[in-house]
Order: C-alpha cells, then structure tokens, then sequence
C-alpha cells in the first residue's frame, strides 16, 4: 500500500477510500487516492490522454504537465483537495478531483460545503463505465468531507462528461456563461441517483459473470499428456460437451518445437498462455497453488478476461494459504480479471451458442431452465446429479468454492437478466455481504424463485476457505429475514431439487387448496395429512380405486383443474392391473396425465408415484428438444421494476408460453411433494404481497436534522470508536426528536426520595428497581404497581429493600402508572453483516423462553410493521383472545415505522431497546429506553459500488 508522506496530508492516508469495482463491460478497475508517489504514473497516464481530451479537461491545448502541474495533481490534504485514481495493472486509466470552493468559486477550506469535480479519463477505457464509478466514489468521500455540494464546468461539446453527470440523478442546476456549461448538484442520495446506482451495479456484475460463461476461447492450464488429473479431466469434459469456442492446453512442462506433443486429442497444446496467438477469454487454472501466480501474471499480460481456479492450497488449508488467497485475488484484479475459486469445482452453460462444461462434473446435465450455485464441490456433484436423475435440465452452473472473488450475489446479478434462467438454486455456506444479498433476493424473487440451503446453520463454523464478516444474529433471524426478502429458504438439498423441479416446470398456484386423486385410498390419506401439517388447505382425497386405467386417470384431472374448487392438484399413483389383466404402463400414464394438465395450464400439479419405475422420468421428458424448444410455464412472471433498476427480460405469460404437454415434477413420497407445493403457495403469496409492498411515512413531528446534530456531538464528546450507550436523558431526548416519547421516571435512592417523586409525578405511581438482574422482571417481585399514596409507596419501598438488598444496589426508580394493557418489547440492532434490524415480540420470560420475537429488515413499510406484529406466535393476545379487550395495535405499527425511520435516517444508531411497551386499548405507553451510538462504517451497501475486499 502506498502512504503520502506527512508533509502532503494533514489526514493520514484515507486506506478506507481504496475499493475495487467493476465496470460497464464487466472488467474490474481498483480506485484510490492519489499520493505524491504517484507522479510518473500521472505522467504517462497524460502522456497516453489524446489532444481533445486534454482540451475538454482544460479548455485549452494542453499538451503536457508541468512539475508545477505533477505536484499539484499528486499532493492532496484529504479534506480540501482530494484526487482519486483508477488503475488497471498498477497504471492510471482515469483520475478524480476535487477541490473545495466559496461561494465565489474561490479556493476555501471547510466548512464550505461547496467543492468543484473534474474528470480525466484515458481514452482507450472511456465508454467503460470509469467516470460514473468515480462520481459515485468522489461523492461518497465529499460527504465524508463535509462537502455537500459538487459543481463542474463543462465544455458543450463535452457531451460525454454532461451526460455522466445528468445521469447520475442527483438534484441539479444547470447554467451556461461565457461559452462553458456550469452544473450544479447536490450529493445527497435520492431515490433516483440510488435506483440508477443500483442499475449499473446490476449491469456491471452481471455483465462480469457473463464474460466468465459465454467465453469464445478457453485455456486449460495444468493439462497433461497423459489421461487423468483434473486438467485432463476439464478439457475433456469441454471436449465432451461440445464446446463451440476455440479450446487449447497449456501446460509449461510441454517441450517447446516438440511436434509430437503439439496437440493433446485434437486440441492444440502450449507451454504458455503467452504462446497462444489468438485471444483468450477464459482460463481454467488447475496447477499446484505455489505455480498459480506466474499462471496468473502470464494470464492477465495476454489480456484474459477471466479466471476459474480449481487449485487447492488457499484460505481452506490455514494462515499462509488465507494470505496467499487474498494475494491471489489482488494479482487478478491488478489486470483487471475476475475470479471463480480458489478451490472451485468449475462452471456448466448449457446454452447452444455456447455449450460450456469447464468443470469437474461427472457428466454434463441437459439444458433447462435452472441455474444453480453452490460453495461446495461435493454438494455440487449431489445436486447436479439429482436434477440428472429426476429429468431437470440446467441453464448454469457455478461451483466457487471458497469465492474469494466471485460469489451468489454476482449470479443473482447475471440470473436477474439471463433470459435462459427462471428459477435459481443456491447452496451457500456462508453468505459474504447479507445486506446485499437480501437486497439482490428480494429484487430477483419478483421474477424469479430463488430456492437456497444454508450449510453449517447450527455449528456456527463456516468452512476455512471462507472469509467473510460474521453475523451476530441467530440463524432462525437470519432465515425469516430471507423469507421476508422472498428467499424460499429449505433445509436439504433434497428439498431444494424438489423445491425446484415444481418451480421450474409449473405456475404458481393462486393459493392453499389442493386437490388429491390417486389409486391407493392410503397414499391419498397421507397426501391429505401431509397438506394439513404445511399449512394447505386439502380437499377429500378422490379415490380412483387400483382398477384405474390411464384414462381414468387423465378424466379426473382434467376435472380437477378445470374446476374452480382447488388451487392444484396432487395425483397419487401405485402399480396396478387391469380387468383385462395389462399390468403397469408408467409411458401411457405419462402421457394422459401431461395431457390432462396441458389442458389447464394454470395450475400445477405434482405426482406421488410408488413402486413406478420410469413414471417419473417419462413425466420430465421434453415434449421437444433442440435450442428451439418452447418453455414450460414456470414460475416466473413479469413484474414492474422499481424506478431506475433495470427491466428483466420479457416473458411469456403461461398460457401463452406451455407446450400441448409440459414437465410434471414427481416424487418418491407424499410429504416431499406437499412440501414443495407448500414453498410454492408461500412464494406466491409473496409475490402477491411484495406487488404492493407499502410505503415508509414521513412523519411531519420527525426532527431528522436535529437528531444527527445531537447524534455528531454526543459521538464526539465520547470519543469512543466502540461507540456508547446513551444516558438515559440524552437517549429519552433523541427518541423524542423521532415522536418516541418514553414516560418520565425518576430516581428514588431513598424512601423520602421515592415519596418527593410520586408527589412530583402524581399519584398512583409504580416503584420498581432498575438493577440488570431484576430489570423488567415484574415476576420476580421487583416491581410494584398501583401504589395509590405515601403510605403505600414507603411500604413497598421497604418490602422491596428487604427482599433484595439495599437501594445503592437496586437503584430504584417512581414512574407514574399508564393503562393496563399487553406488555411488548420494541428493539433496533445493526448487525454487521445483515445491516439494520427490527424487531418485536411480547414482554415476559415465556416469549424469550419459545424465542417468539419477529423480525424485518430496516427500512419497514406500514405494511411490514403490520405483518411483523401478527407473525409471532402470541400475536392473538394483541387482538382480543379468549374474549379480552382488543388493543391499539395501529399505535404500535406507527411505533415500529417511527423506530425503523430513526435507524435508518442515523445509521449511527446501532441499537434501541424499548422495554416495555405497554399498547393499550387507545394508545400506548413506553416505560424505558435505551439506545446505543456508534460511528457508522466507513462503507455498507448504502455506499458506492465496491467489490468485497480480500
């Protein structure tokens, strides 16, 4: 890492600055600032800059930098004068800078709050995406300045850079003197400037992840000559597969000139990358990991795109292979390369043009429609195999083992767009950025199923290979959060291919109600259990009796559907022998029971087969083959994207998308089949729900600026980089700048103490002590209520230092009384890998005994806060059970919203605690509080694009 020297700075080098990104065209770039080290990069970057470029730059022929021009451009304080880089291989491709400006457009220094941009990008890289990547970044660090307003002066037939800032979409002004364009924005975040940050986010991983599976040109590195080794083994499989790209080995121990060993099976053979002529797009890395980095350098000087590295040796086998992973991943991204591994089993695109098996898989799967990713090799050969078996076909596949580069949240980008992929499966073992992740979930799921399988759930240990931020938050938090994201979370790898077989090959169903048919009135009785336990509403089972014929089987659900009683249909099917004495024929009944469901493609159905060998593969079997085969209804329908994301591709509806006959997911036992067909009812429903998700209100009493003027001077009275936990006055102070307004208690270290604040405060009043161990445990005896004067209040007082000790220890307080009602517990965190948190439950040893608390990702609209309140299990007592008084529960969803605006408008906020609320039959009251601070993180998902560190 380069260091300015302390004569240049008067911060020290800002290393939380430094990010490495991706752009438009899906190569990487890495930005940091600009140091006094710099001057024979800036100079050849110059050098490199074409005459109208400068001219734009500067407004006039400018055809080199003077050493006057070098040291200003490379010596900056990080506060008034900063500038940023992009480099690609160590070398400049772009540079950033700004400088802080008065309201005369004059040099100033803080606390002006104005600073004036500009922009240099080489132009060999302009068109990639570097200027906008850099705006995002600059803002971001004015901000972090003090800075709040950006201004540039543009010439007009500059319109590169003009529509660089236009598009960016914050607030602007635009003006025109003297023959320049002068613009004028704020870099206060909107919802526009978010959405179209998030869109070339989308674009740009995406785009980065499809370079890796439509290569035009593949290297194998580590091939030898003769059979076995995992080299041999990938370049056969892509030889197997037919790839339609161009396909070598490399291998350095290849003799050079020795024509015998020129080509291994038909596939030219060479020492070096560097020897191949033609471009290389993609290289499969599977040489010992000490050989790796000349593998690598050689890789990015002959200006491969990409990297798939199935060596082993890194951050799974201890210390020194962490560090050599993450020097790995910083060699890759120095040229600009992205990488699937270390450590990886490989990657499958079955799409005709390109036809890709770079892996180690045993066999190539068909095509179909499903795209899956797992962390894990052996995972990988299970799921691959069990689509295999049950007839489902793949669109991709990556296997990233310890990904210290490429991960999920790259493929969810890549899949949002892919027009070959509905539904997507995810084994993860560790999830490296949750915040992101469940953004991403979210924004997929309303197009796309995503069915994902949490490995080491309960152990807490992720694999070594795997370097990410820890959560703090349970698993059971972490999974309803995926669910409140649209995430169909299951818990086997054999869930998740039943999961998505249904999803892949039928619609959604438009609610509970399930029909059952079959011939065996047993298995019927079973399906109809099953349906009970997970939440399905189930018909009578139709028993068709064993003398069933194919026909009569194609009759009835033909019935089924076409009535308007069910939702979807389960068929339950046994061998059987016909009056004529024909014995079971799996083929026939296929057929009519495709029929009968092509019919009415509207709903799905599921098949239960026993004993039925070939039922379940003539079900899959594709009514036609080839790259113009038509898709099968799935899942995924069209819907409305939020403003500025990108469109994911048109699809047919259902109905006008199914073939006469279509796949039929069967399984091997009722409760797999009702299992899957009950992750798809609650997909469906929301998705319905996730179409009109509610809005987060602007409450008019909410001091937003007051609160992060209080926030800013308690954090730097502290002083505390752990942050602290307000006192109470100061914590009552700030809720009350959001409408939280916590009832007055005041302290009673004595019993004349207690009986001057009960007359201050106003009778009847509680006396209860604040001590950790009997804080809010009213069933211990720490509390006592209704206390109606002095001589009651100096009893308990009495009672109460008798029973556990003296007042210095209880610290009790006297807190007027409020009307009864349900006791509930409010609480914000911020957890530092899923990001801010809300959560709620009933106050009371047995709720956090069940663990019955809910939980929502911040920020929460007013239809969320209504949802959480009504998701835990108690939920009736706010609502009247057993014929109890109803109470206000619309006073406690503004609550949760008021909670949820406050985290989320101060991400200094990590954490609130209102114990208790006591929600009322009209109104509620909060009878403590406790909130924490801390400074917030340098950069979250809120911030600009970046990719994960090492």
């Amino acid at each position: 890492m380069q260091t300015p020297s302390d004569q240049q700075d008067r911060h020290d080098y800002p290393s939380h600055w430094e990010a490495d990104v991706v752009l438009r065209d899906g190569g990487t770039a890495r930005i940091r600032p600009i140091t006094a080290e710099d001057a024979d990069r800036l100079v050849s970057f110059y050098e490199q800059v074409s005459d109208e470029s400068k001219y734009y730059r500067f407004f006039a022929p400018y055809p080199r930098l003077s050493a006057k021009d070098v040291h200003r451009f490379t010596h900056h304080d990080q506060v008034d004068r900063v500038g940023l880089a992009a480099t690609v291989g160590g070398e400049f491709i772009a540079t950033v800078r700004y400088d802080r400006i008065d309201d005369r457009g004059m040099a100033a220094s803080a606390p002006a709050d104005e600073a004036e941009v500009a922009f240099l990008v080489q132009d060999a890289h302009q068109g990639r995406g570097v200027a906008s990547t850099l705006l995002e970044h600059i803002a971001a660090v004015a901000r972090e300045r003090g800075i709040r307003r950006f201004a540039a002066e543009v010439l007009p037939a500059n319109t590169k850079m003009i529509k660089v800032f236009t598009d960016a979409g914050y607030q602007q002004k635009r003006s025109f003197e003297d023959g320049v364009v002068r613009l004028e924005f704020d870099l206060e975040p909107t919802d526009r400037s978010l959405a179209v940050q998030r869109a070339r986010e989308q674009r740009a991983e995406g785009r980065s992840v499809q370079r890796l599976l439509t290569p035009g040109s593949v290297a194998v590195i580590g091939v030898g000559r003769a059979p076995g080794g995992v080299g041999r083994s990938v370049l056969n499989n892509l030889q197997e597969s037919g790839y339609t790209g161009r396909l070598y080995a490399v291998n350095s121990a290849f003799v050079e000139g020795d024509r015998e060993g020129a080509d291994i099976d038909g596939v030219p053979a060479h020492r070096s990358v560097a020897d191949i002529e033609e471009p290389v797009d993609l290289a499969v890395i599977s040489v010992p990991a000490d050989r790796v980095p000349q593998a690598v350098a050689e890789c990015g000087e002959r200006g491969v795109r990409g990297l798939v590295v199935l060596s082993a040796g890194y951050a799974e086998s201890g210390i020194e292979g962490r560090e050599r992973q993450r020097e790995l991943v910083r060699q890759a991204r120095s040229y600009g390369m992205r990488i699937i591994g270390p450590n990886a089993f490989g990657v499958i695109n079955t799409s005709p043009e390109t036809r890709l098996n770079a892996s180690l898989a045993p066999q190539s799967p068909a095509r179909g429609r499903i795209g899956l990713f797992t962390q894990s090799g052996a995972i990988g050969i299970a799921l691959l195999s069990g689509l295999h078996r049950r007839g489902a076909g793949l669109s991709t596949f990556v296997g990233s083992g310890n990904r210290a580069d490429v991960s999920g949240n790259d493929l969810l980008q890549y899949w949002f767009e892919d027009p070959d992929t509905d539904v997507t499966l995810m084994y993860l073992e560790t999830i490296g950025n949750p915040r992101k992740f469940t953004r991403l979930a979210r924004r997929s799921a309303t197009t796309k199923p995503l069915v994902v399988v949490q490995g080491a759930r309960h152990s807490g240990i992720a694999p070594t290979g795997h370097a990410v931020q820890a959560t703090r938050l349970p698993h059971a938090t972490v999974s309803a959060l995926l669910r409140q994201a649209g995430v169909i979370r299951v818990d086997t790898v054999t869930e998740m291919v039943d999961a998505g077989l249904l999803l892949a090959g039928q619609p959604l169903p438009s609610g509970p109600r399930v029909a059952i048919l079959g011939n065996s009135e047993s298995l019927g009785l079973l399906t109809y259990d099953a349906c009970v336990a997970d939440g399905l509403r189930p018909q009578r089972p139709r028993d068709l009796t064993t003398g069933a014929t194919p026909a009569d089987f194609r009759t009835a659900l033909t019935e089924a559907l076409s009535g308007d009683g069910c939702d979807a249909v389960i068929v339950n099917a046994i061998p059987w022998v016909g009056e004529d004495g024909a014995t079971t024929d799996p083929e026939t009944l296929a057929t009519e029971l495709r029929a009968a469901a092509a019919g009415c493609p509207a709903k799905p159905v599921a098949v239960v087969h026993v004993e039925l060998g070939g039922l379940a593969e003539a079900l899959a079997a594709a009514t036609s083959t080839g790259p113009d085969a038509p898709a099968p209804p799935t899942g995924r329908e069209p819907e409305a994207p939020a403003a500025g994301e990108p469109t994911a591709p048109e699809t047919q509806s259902p109905q006008a998308s199914a073939p006469d006959q279509y796949r039929i997911p069967a399984y091997p036992a009722a409760e797999r089949a009702v299992r899957a067909l009950s992750e798809a009812v609650k997909y469906a429903q929301w998705r319905r729900e996730a179409a009109e998700p509610g809005r987060v209100h602007a409450y008019d009493d909410i001091d937003e600026n007051g609160a992060a003027a209080r926030i800013e001077e308690l954090l730097a009275a502290d002083g505390d980089p752990r942050g602290l936990t307000l006192a109470p006055a100061d914590a009552h102070e700030l809720l009350g700048r959001y409408g939280i307004h916590v009832r007055r208690a005041l302290p009673a270290p004595g019993p004349d103490a207690a009986a001057d604040a009960a007359r201050t405060i106003g009778y009847p009043v509680a006396l209860k002590t604040t001590a950790p161990h009997l804080r809010h445990r009213a069933d211990l005896g720490g509390v006592r209520l209704d206390l109606t004067d002095e001589e009651q209040l100096r009893r308990a007082y009495q009672e109460l230092t008798d029973a556990f000790g003296k007042p210095a220890e209880l610290r009790p307080v006297v807190q007027g009384m409020v009307p009864r009602g349900v006791d509930t517990v409010v609480r914000a965190v911020i957890d530092p890998a899923a990001g801010a948190v809300l959560s709620f439950g009933l106050a009371g040893a047995a709720s956090e005994l069940l663990g019955d608390t809910a939980h929502r990702l911040v920020p929460v609209t007013d239809r969320e806060a209504g949802s959480l309140i009504r998701s835990i299990r108690t939920a009736p007592l706010l609502f009247g059970w057993r014929g109890s008084a109803p109470v206000d529960t619309p006073a406690l969803e503004e609550l949760l919203q008021r909670v949820s605006r406050l985290v989320d408008d101060h991400p200094e906020v990590v954490g609130v605690s209102l114990e208790p609320v006591v929600v009322a039959q009209r109104g509620l009251s909060v009878l403590d509080a406790s909130v924490r601070l801390a400074p917030p993180p340098a950069r979250d998902d809120l911030g600009p694009r970046t990719l994960p560190g090492y």
